[in-house]
């Protein structure tokens, strides 16, 4: 490893100076062998250790975004093959500064960092910074490869920045890209590559997009990635709807804490439980976990597509959809908005629901928050937003 880091001062935030020390930590760590373990907890969100076996792995925590975060378990193979297509397919190298803008305790970050350090890229650390201090930050340190999640993105967005035209590669994940925020982005990084990817921490990559792909989408079969969608007894349904398996080299190998019944192996086949459908030239369009769909009405409804639906009508806020008891319909829909409460807001979110995805997906009441509870990688704490909604319907 020959990269260069670049860390925030002494007068950073806490948040920053600690990813620093988890940085040095990790880089140590790595020259050693050592096993590495990142968590999404207070404290340090990395810890380094030799196996007894002689052994390296890696270990990350999922998200728990609807449940307790699990931990899993991976060889370093796994990730360094994603590496070396960063390297061979998108021109990513020693010559390319990355930079990272969460918590190296989140699995996205975690990669980031490991691969700039893999390639020999110079690595940005502007965790904890200030939107406007984390662009200035980019542009006096020359970064070139940025992986950030779209929230992530939509607040560099709102600083009304200059453009950074020595951007090269943008990698987008850990949620849905709206066609604004990926249209805005063409302005602020005038000549980079915009490339939204789709995968979970048990699966690594399972699809990434290419520059024209359609936005709806996330993109084809990530290289190496093999896609099936299966019905309910796991026979293979084409082009779906179904559920989504994967068979490729980035698989994890199992949990240290924690378990999931989504996720299930079926020979060399993974599911995280994961449902999508296929169009005729290859782009996987995602419909929503299986653990998250809720019957409204007796029909099958994904409070995710309603998310990206709600989030479209008020201008990309912030905003999680949730379930809650309905005597006459099982169950009904709750929007939750950051953002002052607005009657107008809310017939626009429940008129676009209802005729884009029918009257079962549209919300039964809007609940405007100043801010959502999220979780320490980034995403709504769903059973949070549960609890609250029940309390207010």
């Amino acid at each position: 490893m020959h990269s260069t880091i670049h860390l925030p001062d002494g007068h950073a935030p806490e948040q920053a100076r600690r990813a620093a020390r988890a940085v040095l930590l990790l880089m140590n760590g790595l020259r050693d062998g050592a096993s590495i373990c990142a968590r999404q907890v207070a404290g340090d969100p990395i810890d380094v250790w030799q196996a007894e076996d002689g052994q390296q792995v890696l270990q990350c925590q999922s998200s728990g975004s609807s449940g307790a975060p699990k931990t899993i378990q991976r060889r370093p193979d796994s990730w360094i093959s994603s590496f070396e297509i960063t390297r061979q397919q998108f021109g990513a190298g020693e010559d390319t500064p990355y930079a990272v803008l969460g918590d190296p305790g989140h699995s996205l970050v975690l990669f980031a960092i490991m691969e700039a350090l893999h390639l020999g890229a110079d690595l940005s650390i502007l965790t904890g910074l200030s939107p406007r201090a984390q662009l200035q930050g980019m542009g006096h340190d020359g970064v070139q490869v940025l992986y950030a999640t779209p929230a992530q993105l939509r607040l560099l967005l709102k600083v009304h920045p200059e453009p950074l035209p020595e951007m090269r590669l943008v990698f987008s994940g850990g949620g849905k890209l709206d066609a604004d925020t990926a249209s805005a982005l063409s302005t602020l990084f005038p000549n980079a590559e915009l490339h939204e990817f789709f995968g979970a921490s048990e699966t690594s990559f399972m699809s990434i997009a290419p520059v024209d792909a359609p936005i709806a989408s996330v993109g084809r079969a990530y290289p190496g990635v093999e896609i099936a969608l299966r019905d309910v007894n796991g026979q293979p349904v084409g082009q779906g709807p179904g559920e989504l398996w994967v068979k490729s080299p980035y698989l994890f190998e199992h949990y240290v804490e924690g378990d999931s019944p989504e996720t299930r192996w079926n020979g060399d086949f993974l599911t995280v439980g994961e449902m999508a459908q296929l169009d005729d030239d290859g782009f996987l369009y995602l419909l929503g976990r299986k653990s998250r769909m809720v019957t409204v009405a007796d029909h099958n409804v994904f409070p995710e597509a309603v998310e990206v639906e709600v989030s479209k009508a008020v201008s990309a806020a912030r905003c999680a959809v949730v379930p809650v008891p309905d005597d006459a319909r099982g169950q009904v829909l709750v929007a939750v908005v950051e953002g002052m409460a607005s009657d107008d807001k809310e017939r626009i979110i429940k008129d676009r629901c209802r005729n884009t995805l029918g009257a079962p997906s549209m919300p039964r009441q809007v609940l405007f928050v100043d801010a959502l509870p999220m979780l320490p990688a980034g995403k709504p704490d769903l059973k949070a937003l549960e609890q609250f909604a029940r309390g207010q319907v």
